[in-house]
């Protein structure tokens, strides 16, 4: 062959069709690398929008309160007289005064204009020489007469809408009659008062110009026809020891506590009206300060002391291990330095407004145990304050008879950071504790909402599911990818990762429905499968080596984990069967019940365990797959030259492999971490979804994620159960990332530390 012809035989790069061939695929590497970069920015776009619709939803919690005063003007009607009492109905459009002289007047907040005027006493002569207010929720008026009887009075509201218009119609309702209710038979003088009534009962307890705290109540019979109805009244007479200053009777009308001079409060049991009982005496104020406001908190379980020095503490009684109940102190407030005047407690939450003599208006919140705000908004003493049914507004009264309209903005006072994650002293709790408990049956629920139980339950499944599943995976992917022939890798590869794309629902429904049953069924089977096994395995490998070399010869090298899957089969079905000859002849019948009685040990039948065994399955593709991928992409001239010097393939993968593989071995576990923590349905289905805190194998937990996927539909938009619900996957979002990051900069670390092997 000459020079030409076989220069002849050369492509031609100059001509057109080769410069057009260039021409596209330069064109198309160009777009494909503008798309990859789109890509990856879209991806990265997208998980900031993620985060920060994650910000924009929670921060709200934490933003601070806002007051705004909408109207200043004089007492409405009846100036001359002291005010006793102010409130507003649910709209805060119309107040209520109470006036000294019986009279009571609905007026407009935004200016004081009179809206209506009655009279408390217009049914008697007699004069109002003591008054109280009711729990605010059912507005009830309670005046003490200085003939000794008294008048029960509610306020109400009828809301209309004629021509699209919102009218309010407010009115006095009389629950026992207009008539006064004889409270002293000697007809004295009611220097102190305090009521309830619902539609059961009504009582009232008052103290006398001679010092006797007399207790009456009242209560409606029907006839075992219903054709008659009779009125019984009970009296009773309470002893007391000092100078009362306060009375407060609570809403279930069973307990009453009485304030005297020196700071001491009594605790009595009035439900057994007829016979009161003096349950505990308590020091609540430490001379020389004393008690200058008493007031129950919302729900009527904690009672608030307000005292000369400015301090406001929060008592309620508490359970012991002999089931007696005691009063305690559980946290106080000392934001403000002048004497407490009045208190002001919200109607549906636990905060409470506070003013003092030198014009400081304090908002608290006592779950969250903190100073929502504090503003000095006059210069001279606050006498009377009031907030609304919502919340968002209130009236004052300053010393001048000038009365203030403000509209507060305070939509989550009940969150803080040690509400959230620390533990936090509730009603009727015998002591502080973590507790996540977002809805009630009750009307009086305080919603507990403490994320440390969810994130405990969210690490231990993820705990108990990597403790199952990393193990398995790691030592499948070094087998392998180092020690299975080609073929066989081909097969078990594929098939493991086709795992990854099973629904996680259906892992869940098998492990909620058939796996914890059969668990409670098998238990020592179960535990006896996780001991014979490895031994099994270590029995059938030691057997095998012993084998003559003719018959090993016959398994192709790399397919002896094939001979494996019938030993691990027959062990299963070998601990199974004798699962229940065990638990007859050492648990008496019944292993998980043994547990409780004989250890102590709660056992649920969805527990830790079941999740950790179902979450295992589901995790282990992931880092099966990532590991598997390290391991082989080991270069084979390390391992090569590692068996030529003279090491065994054990001393290779531990001593060469491992270390080469380790960044992405690392990787995987993290990920697989990850995975573990963002799963959702095993854990919601196999688990019995309680927020408990217990590291027990044999009990349940409840994950922030199968938290939001069951409570999120149930929230309302905006509420601070909504919006704690977004901090909860706001959470899990920087957990991920988190485990992420830690994976990329250690797999990062162990790439340069063992790239020169």
């Amino acid at each position: 062959m000459n020079e030409a012809s076989s220069t002849s035989l050369l492509p031609d790069f100059s001509s057109s069709a080769a410069q057009k061939y260039r021409y596209y695929r330069h064109l198309k590497d160009v777009l494909m690398r503008y798309v990859m970069a789109l890509g990856g920015i879209s991806v990265i776009i997208a998980i900031v929008l993620i985060a920060f619709y994650l910000f924009y939803v929670v921060l709200p919690m934490f933003k601070p309160p806002h007051l705004e005063q909408v109207a200043s003007y004089p007492v409405p009607a009846s100036a001359a007289a002291e005010t006793l009492y102010y409130a507003m109905e649910e709209q805060h459009e119309i107040g209520l005064r109470v006036a000294g002289d019986g009279s009571v007047v609905f007026f407009n907040t935004t200016d004081g204009s009179l809206v209506q005027r009655q009279s408390l006493t217009q049914e008697t002569p007699a004069q109002v020489t003591a008054f109280a207010a009711g729990d605010p929720s059912q507005r009830l008026l309670a005046t003490g007469l200085d003939d000794g009887s008294a008048l029960l009075a509610v306020h109400e509201y009828h809301v209309s809408y004629p021509q699209d218009v919102r009218v309010i119609r407010p009115w006095l309702d009389w629950p026992v009659g207009n008539a006064p209710l004889v409270i002293d038979e000697a007809g004295q003088p009611l220097n102190l008062i305090t009521a309830q009534a619902d539609a059961d009962q009504v009582t009232v307890a008052a103290l006398t110009a001679a010092k006797r705290l007399l207790l009456v109540n009242v209560t409606e019979e029907e006839s075992f026809l219903g054709d008659e109805v009779a009125t019984r009244i009970t009296r009773s007479r309470i002893p007391v020891a000092g100078e009362v200053t306060f009375l407060a009777l609570d809403v279930e009308q069973r307990e009453l506590y009485v304030a005297e001079q020196g700071g001491l409060i009594s605790w009595y049991d009035v439900s057994n009206k007829a016979a009161p009982a003096l349950v505990q005496r308590v020091q609540a104020v430490r001379p020389p300060a004393d008690i200058t406001s008493l007031s129950f908190l919302s729900g009527g379980i904690s009672i608030l002391v307000g005292d000369s020095e400015g301090n406001i503490t929060q008592w309620f009684p508490v359970r012991d291990a002999q089931n007696n109940y005691t009063l305690e102190r559980i946290r106080g407030f000392d934001s403000q330095a002048a004497p407490i005047t009045a208190i002001a407690p919200e109607y549906f939450r636990k905060g409470f407004l506070a003013t003092d003599d030198a014009g400081y208006l304090g908002i608290y919140h006592t779950t969250a145990q903190r100073t929502v705000a504090l503003e000095q908004i006059s210069g001279r003493r606050l006498a009377r304050l009031a907030v609304a049914p919502r919340a968002n507004a209130m009236l004052v009264e300053d010393a001048t008879g000038t009365l203030q309209f403000w509209e507060i903005d305070n939509e989550h006072p009940e969150i803080s950071w040690s509400s959230v994650w620390g533990k936090v002293w509730y009603e009727s709790r015998d002591k502080p504790e973590h507790i996540w408990q977002s809805s009630s049956a009750s009307s009086d629920f305080e919603p507990k909402f403490s994320l440390t139980p969810l994130a405990y339950g969210t690490l231990k499944a993820a705990f108990y599911a990597m403790l199952f599943a990393v193990p398995l995976a790691i030592m499948g992917a070094i087998y392998t990818a180092y020690f299975m022939s080609a073929k066989m890798r081909g097969l078990v590869k594929p098939t493991i990762e086709i795992m990854e794309a099973l629904p996680t629902v259906i892992l869940g429904f098998l492990a909620g429905l058939w796996f914890a049953p059969f668990v409670e069924q098998n238990m020592p089977g179960l535990f006896l499968c996780l001991l014979l096994l490895p031994l099994s395995m270590i029995i059938a490998a030691y057997g095998w080596s012993r084998l003559p070399n003719r018959v090993r010869h016959k398994v192709p090298e790399g397919w002896e984990a094939a001979l494996l899957a019938p030993v691990i089969i027959a062990t299963a079905l070998f601990a199974f069967a004798l699962s229940k000859p065990i638990e007859i002849a050492l648990f008496a019948g019944n292993m998980p019940l043994w547990l409780t009685d004989e250890l102590g040990i709660t056992y649920d039948q969805r527990n830790s365990l079941v999740v950790g065994i179902a979450m295992g399955f589901a995790v282990i593709p992931t880092i099966f797959s990532i590991s598997e991928d390290a391991v082989y992409g080991v270069p084979k001239h390390l391992t090569t030259g590692s068996l030529a010097l003279g090491a065994t393939p054990w001393q290779t993968v531990v001593r060469v492999v491992l270390l080469t593989a380790s960044p992405g071995i690392f990787s995987a576990v993290m990920i697989g971490m990850g995975r573990a923590v963002g799963e959702t349905m095993i854990v919601l289905m196999a688990t019995g979804n309680t927020a408990i805190m217990d590291m027990n194998i044999f009990e349940g937990f409840r994950a922030l994620s199968a938290n939001i996927a069951v409570e999120m539909p149930e929230s309302e938009v905006g509420s601070t159960h909504y919006r704690l619900l977004f901090l909860a996957g706001l959470v899990l979002f920087l957990a991920t990332f988190l485990f992420n990051t830690i994976a990329e900069v250690v797999r990062q670390r162990l790439r340069v530390k063992y790239s020169s092997l």
